[in-house]
């Protein structure tokens, strides 16, 4: 019964991911009805708290958003670009790193991206080499941002342990920005030299890499400026809150002193300052809630509700099955459970409900919280196949075709850099979480 229901799990998953959006969560809860009125499982307890904090990071975003931050902070990405063209396949993933750390999702890079594509090409940069790793180092930060719903659902995970999130970045943060910075290396040696490169060379014969010369200038209104100041400051509370939990109210509830938690503490966090930004920046509402970067969110909501829940009732039914047959086995290799988050990534498309999903087993058979955290990185695997937004974004801003997918469709741009980034930041976490925790 537990292979049949696996199966069954694997499917659903399988369905949802080539569905898209919110299919993973709606094929979750297909799943999860099949385990609950046909094998009479349990149900456990929906990720509410991780559901909530989402929804408050991405409302906060999306007003950030609507009020023309995003658009500022392109507006000094490009700068900062056009002023380093050289050294671009290294300023680029700096670029989106730092997007994706203060914003809290990878979908942020598709408004650089252009950029990186115009500026390698002006430079005479192969743009495969910064498109790739700025696309890899966007994922990368997720596991590295104190507002990421990855590494919410971390920091609730592993709330009962008394890890505080000040620890989390200091293992996470060095770790994937260090791994960035490597694979951009190996991505600067990737490929021929543009002007030699045969592919690009006929496209530029037959017209279809056009060089775009007029460019219109970007004046940053006072509300653009203060929405992305807001929303710093609420990046800065929130780590504070989380590092220091005596600066959380706290009430003594039948005897007992109780502290608020960081999931209460994140909504509130992230709530008031999206009415800072609507006040004060004075977005227009409604452009909030159809922005791209709060519909990406809401997906995301949706897809951790159903596949979450659906893998929470999965394990913990058949918890005492698989902690006989693979803990000691995990015991023995625990980077073998590192594998296993970068594979059920590949088939999620989502850090977040990775972590939701299969870090709770890890807790379960025993690994220690600070090689959870080493191996948080590893849930960065969607880039594996070549089907992901970014990925394909990245490759459709690329006019001059050397940012492809092969000819075997797993010989794509970004698996070299992706592959490099993930062993990378694990090794770097795995050895500073001797020293952090």
């Amino acid at each position: 019964m537990f292979w049949i229901q696996f199966l069954i799990v694997l499917i659903c998953i399988f369905i949802g991911a080539r569905l898209g959006g919110v299919g993973l969560g709606v094929m979750g809860g297909v799943g999860l009805g099949i385990l609950v009125f046909g094998f009479g499982l349990q149900p456990t307890s929906a990720p509410i708290d991780v559901m909530l904090m989402i929804l408050a990071v991405i409302t906060a975003a999306g007003a950030l958003q609507a009020a023309g931050g995003m658009e500022y902070l392109v507006y000094l990405a490009e700068k900062a670009l056009r002023k380093n063209p050289k050294r671009i396949t290294f300023i680029a993933p700096m670029v989106t790193y730092l997007f994706t750390l203060c914003a809290g999702t990878g979908h942020v890079a598709y408004s650089v991206l252009p950029v990186i594509a115009e500026v390698s090409r002006e430079s005479g940069i192969r743009p495969e080499r910064p498109m790739s790793i700025a696309v890899i180092a966007s994922q990368q930060a997720i596991t590295a941002s104190p507002i990421s719903a990855a590494t919410v659902a971390l920091l609730a995970l592993l709330a009962d342990f008394n890890i505080s999130l000040l620890q989390i970045l200091l293992i996470c943060i060095p770790s994937t920005f260090l791994a960035c910075m490597g694979a951009a290396f190996v991505a600067s040696k990737m490929g021929k030299e543009l002007n030699m490169d045969p592919d690009y060379l006929r496209r530029l014969e037959e017209g279809l890499a056009p060089i775009k010369k007029d460019k219109k200038a970007f004046n940053p209104n006072p509300g653009a400026k203060l929405s992305v100041i807001l929303f710093l400051l609420a990046a800065v509370l929130v780590v504070i809150l989380g590092s220091f939990q005596e600066l959380r109210p706290g009430w003594e509830i039948e005897g007992v002193f109780t502290r608020m938690s960081m999931p209460a503490a994140i909504e509130i966090v992230m709530l008031t300052i999206a009415a800072m930004i609507i006040i004060f920046a004075k977005p227009k509402v409604e452009d909030i809630v159809s922005g791209s970067v709060f519909k990406a969110g809401a997906a995301a909501v949706v897809a951790i509700f159903g596949i979450a829940w659906m893998g929470d009732t999965f394990f913990q039914g058949n918890m005492a099955l698989i902690s006989g047959s693979i803990s000691d086995l995990v015991t023995a290799a625990p980077w073998l459970f590192a594998v296993a988050l970068f594979a059920l990534s590949i088939l999620l498309y989502s850090q977040a409900a990775t972590v939701r999903t299969l870090m709770p087993l890890g807790i379960t058979l025993g690994i220690n919280p600070a090689l959870l955290i080493a191996m948080f990185p590893a849930v960065n695997g969607y880039f594996f196949i070549p089907n992901y937004p970014t990925v394909v974004a990245a490759i459709n801003f690329d006019s001059t075709g050397t940012t492809r997918i092969g000819k075997y469709v797993l010989n794509h741009s970004f698996m070299i850099p992706g592959l490099v980034a993930t062993i990378g930041a694990v090794s770097i976490g795995i050895l500073l979480s001797t020293i952090v925790l």
